[in-house]
């Protein structure tokens, strides 16, 4: 009877479907061939973008940039076009023919909708590419020109004049230390690469340069070359010619008193071919001392063609490299020591320099009026010579102290002035050149940092995954997306195109990698972004900006008297001339990626349910969030970033399992008190990170089933209480790489909850990140169930037990990947934990805290030679251990030490046994005795260390 009805029922439905459509429908059958028609035009699309890209800025002219906009806006509407057919219209190739017909039904109308903008699309497309053919625009236009790179660099050392009073500031010393590195002979004598490695605009020509000179006496040949960014054969041919005419040049002999002149002439030289040049090189060096500097390496094929035309010769001779790209540098220098990291120049100066070229004499003061605005000004130069400089020189026309208004103005302003003022346009192209020689999706990485405020600290995984969020990552076979990210990453840090910030580090995961991006290429950033209708921004220096159709919107701050962003009404809909009406009158229908850095721009929240195409929404720290604008985003069905961390939601809605292409939700630092079961319909979730706000043990429980989240990679403060298949389920998570998880120590089925999880974390082979624990931190031995692991997950970077157990496994140190340890109330003894550390081969860092140890003497022992060790923090506050003792030979590449005294009587043995100590801290109460007999120990000795200059910083950090 039941089957009966189920076939009468869907016969009913597609009769329905037949009679309200009729016709019509047959039409919008076809809409997934026209959304099929749609992608193979949205990638030629992506094509033509793609090659404006790489083509060089200034062989781009007006008409083609503006051409090119229009492309861009098209592929915009067809790649939200494609997205919501696949993503909410079309039917999966798996439903059944009832839920097929009933999905179809429902869809109807968007379907009808979809019909309609697709052929707009299309006509759309047709005019674009008749405005092409009409005007005559060619695919040369966007071909890449090779013409820009020696222009700018060009200009580059134009702003380096020799000449320059100033060009030495904050640059001397570091001279003097890698001349003297450059001077240094060796027994062999081999010639030596010294690589001067930093972004552009620090100096590193300028400090080559005086090497150079301080050297000119050491060697027998110098010579002085610059690379350009498209460097090839043809260029190898001219740079050899510039290297032969300045090596021909003979010093006269000081013995004899006599100069010697080449028979080659400068005529000779440019006949020369590529094999005259090379064997003519060869001849007048091989048996000579030469100094080389190759100035603005930008790849290692080029530095392996040059290199390879000077000879290798056993008198001493030196190379010196600059270049912006970290990998360059150390293919060009191998050893660690032959690499110099050119450092921005410090406070003092900064303000030196900036003074000297601001009013045009040497150690000249600024009024006290202006002293606010140069401050704010070095604060956003950084440290950079050539921006400092850039600036100075625009300001030096206005010197008296009632020009604070211009001062003030320049400094809001300095993005357009990079634009507009020739002063600063020297400083735009230099960072411009670097931002050209990326490939094609790190420049979309790039501006897409725009998005994010002046001097804010990025962490490095919430970037990662907006990026792939947003689709900016390529899938390349054999990675995963997140690997893929990771080498975007790793490839904009070697280019010194955003700088590290300081690592975050919290008691329970340990230090997190965050980055920055520098204010001059901000500005830059921001500059493209928005000429590309890339990012639009709002609030702070971008308040009263309209924008057309926004696609990526960030709110920076709105200012007060603009906060209500409330819909406005249809009479006011068109009015756009003040900055309240510009937030009234935006249009959100396109955005597909909404950031929230104003935190009290609440009234924007309530209009969440307009952002129907939004992928990525990022709410970190927004106050204004309240649990009712969680109905509307659960209903984003787009959206693939979602983080509401440090926001005051308690309560998310069960229909957050609707979101089925979720891949990120970040719920840390909120209220919640537990996720909703719902959460285990995200097949697609791949990182779920969950906390507490003021509390210290926070977890949630998940429920049965979460080994449906098959896509899952990471997931933390998870607390399995009573749910045996919870502890079962963890094993068949086979993507699983990070896990933070505790037992329930109180539960009465306890045991079983250990052996299951431990069976568990066996078959978890992926596993990067494990934090095991459990919630009776004071238990006895309470994770010795983790002793005996049959199959312990070999790929292990990071470890932490949270938990008293017996002793550390030896598993632990057969974990040939493990790079960072911590532990906090393990209360173990003896020469527990070293003895066992000692054996992982690649460990780096270990933290060590709370009653981690219950001994009085914690020793590390001649025996446990710790092979990587270079950072070890121990903070408990507990006495114990009271001494801790560093044998000879046991951590010999230690370089940061950090021990917490609190008000404990403590001290340290055997510190003169860490040879390679950079850094020591101390913390603890300021009326501690013990601390200042540490500090008065270490003193000594890294002062006994001077002689070697191999001394180490001492600092302390007293309590309040």
């Amino acid at each position: 009877m039941s089957e009966r009805w189920r076939m009468e029922g869907a016969a009913q439905l597609v009769s329905m479907v037949g009679q309200l459509v009729g016709e019509e429908y047959r039409i919008l059958r076809s809409v997934g061939g026209q959304v099929a028609e749609l992608r193979d035009e949205l990638a030629t699309m992506k094509a033509v973008l793609r090659m404006q890209s790489d083509a060089d800025a200034g062989s781009v002219d007006h008409f083609v940039r503006e051409w090119t906009n229009q492309v861009r806006e098209l592929a915009y509407d067809a790649e939200d076009c494609v997205h919501l057919y696949i993503f909410r219209v079309r039917c999966r190739p798996n439903d059944r023919f009832f839920v097929w017909c009933r999905r179809l039904l429902s869809t109807l109308f968007s379907r009808h909708r979809l019909a309609g903008e697709i052929r707009d699309l299309r006509a759309r497309a047709v005019v674009i590419s008749e405005r092409h053919a009409r005007y005559g625009l060619s695919r040369e236009a966007l071909s890449r020109s090779a013409s820009l790179a020696p222009m700018l660099t060009a200009t580059t050392h134009a702003l380096r004049a020799s000449n320059d009073p100033d060009q030495f500031v904050g640059i001397s010393d570091q001279a003097k230390l890698l001349a003297a590195k450059v001077e240094k002979m060796d027994v062999n004598k081999e010639r030596k690469v010294f690589s001067v490695v930093g972004f552009v605009g620090l100096g590193k020509t300028t400090l080559a340069m005086e090497v150079c000179r301080q050297l000119e006496a050491m060697f027998d040949r110098q010579a002085q070359v610059s690379v350009s960014q498209t460097f090839g054969r043809k260029d190898l041919q001219g740079l050899l010619k510039r290297v032969l005419h300045q090596i021909v040049k003979v010093k006269p002999d000081k013995e004899k008193g006599i100069k010697e002149e080449d028979s080659l002439t400068p005529g000779d030289i440019d006949k020369m071919d590529l094999d005259g040049l090379t064997s003519t090189i060869e001849e007048k060096l091989v048996d000579k001392r030469y100094l080389i500097m190759i100035d603005d390496v930008w790849t290692i094929p080029a530095w392996e063609v040059i290199q390879s035309k000077f000879p290798r010769n056993n008198n001493g001779s030196r190379i010196i490299v600059t270049t912006q790209i970290e990998t360059v540098a150390k293919t060009c220098s191998p050893g660690s020591d032959c690499i110099h990291q050119i450092e921005p120049l410090d406070e003092k100066d900064s303000e030196k320099l900036f003074l000297s070229r601001a009013f045009g004499f040497k150690d000249a003061s600024c009024p006290k009026e202006l002293k606010a605005e140069m401050g704010k000004i070095l604060k956003k130069c950084a440290g950079l010579p050539m921006a400092i400089v850039s600036i100075a020189s625009l300001l030096a026309s206005y010197q008296s102290p009632d020009s604070k208004d211009i001062w003030e103005r320049i400094f809001r302003s300095i993005g357009s002035e990079m634009e507009n003022n020739p002063t600063l346009e020297g400083m735009r192209q230099i960072v411009t050149l670097s931002y050209n020689h990326l490939p094609h999706h790190l420049k979309l990485c790039m501006m897409y940092l725009s998005i994010f405020p002046e001097d804010y600290v990025v962490f490095k995984d919430r970037l990662l995954h907006r990026w792939i969020a947003e689709g900016l990552v390529e899938e390349k076979r054999g990675l995963t997306l997140l690997e893929v990210a990771e080498g975007y990453y790793k490839d904009l840090m070697s280019r010194n195109m955003i700088d590290p910030a300081p690592f975050v580090s919290n008691f329970r995961d340990g230090g997190v990698e965050t980055c920055r991006v520098h204010d001059m290429i901000l500005e830059v950033m921001v500059s493209k972004s928005l000429e590309a209708n890339f990012v639009s921004l709002v609030g702070g220096q971008y308040g009263g900006m309209s924008y057309d159709k926004i696609r990526r919107l960030s709110i920076h701050g709105v200012e007060q008297g603009a906060k209500d962003l409330s819909p406005p009404p249809k009479k006011m809909a068109a009015r756009r001339h003040g900055r309240r009406d510009v937030m009234e009158g935006m249009n959100l229908k396109h955005v597909r990626s909404f950031s929230m850095f104003e935190l009290e721009g609440h009234k924007l929240l309530d209009r969440l349910d307009e952002f129907t195409l939004l992928r990525v929404l990022d709410l970190e720290g927004c106050s204004g969030l309240r649990n009712k604008h969680l109905r509307d985003i659960c209903r984003m069905y787009l959206l693939k970033f979602l983080s509401i961390r440090g926001t005051d939601i308690r309560k998310i809605p069960p229909s957050v399992g609707d979101l089925e292409h979720l891949q990120v939700l970040d719920a840390r630092d909120t209220y919640l008190r537990y996720l909703p079961k719902t959460v285990t319909n995200l097949e697609k979730l791949e990182r779920l990170l969950f906390s507490t706000k003021d509390t210290w043990l926070s977890m949630w429980q998940p429920p049965s089933g979460i080994s449906r989240m098959k896509a899952l990679r990471e997931v933390n403060n998870i607390v399995i209480r009573d749910n045996i298949q919870v502890a079962k389920e963890i094993g068949d998570l086979e993507g699983l790489q990070g896990i933070v998880v505790h037992v329930n120590g109180d539960s009465e089925i306890r045991e079983e909850l250990r052996k299951h999880l431990a069976a568990s974390l066996c078959r978890t082979n992926a596993l990067r990140w494990l934090n095991v624990g459990d919630t009776r931190v004071y238990g006895d031995n309470n994770l010795d169930y983790l002793m005996d692991l049959r199959s312990p997950p070999q790929l292990l970077r990071y470890l932490r037990f949270d938990g008293g157990i017996s002793r550390l496994p030896d598993w632990v140190g057969s974990l040939s990947y493990l790079v960072e340890f911590c532990m906090s109330y393990g209360r173990l003894k003896g020469d527990q934990p070293f003895a066992v550390l000692c054996k992982a081969p690649n460990l780096r860092i270990i933290r060590l805290h709370e009653h981690f140890y219950s001994g009085d003497k914690l020793v590390a022992r001649t025996a446990h030679n710790f092979l990587a060790l270079k950072e070890m923090r121990v903070s408990c506050h507990n006495e114990f251990p009271s001494v801790f003792s560093f044998q000879e030979g046991s951590m010999t590449k230690l370089e940061t030490l950090e021990l917490n005294f609190y008000d404990n009587q403590k001290s340290i043995e055997g510190v003169e046994h860490l040879k390679k100590l950079k850094e020591v801290q101390l913390i603890g109460w300021k009326n501690n005795s013990a601390i200042n007999r540490a500090l008065e120990l270490l003193k000594e000795d890294s002062d006994r260390r001077s002689k070697d200059n191999n001394q180490y910083v001492v600092g302390v950090k007293y309590y309040d």
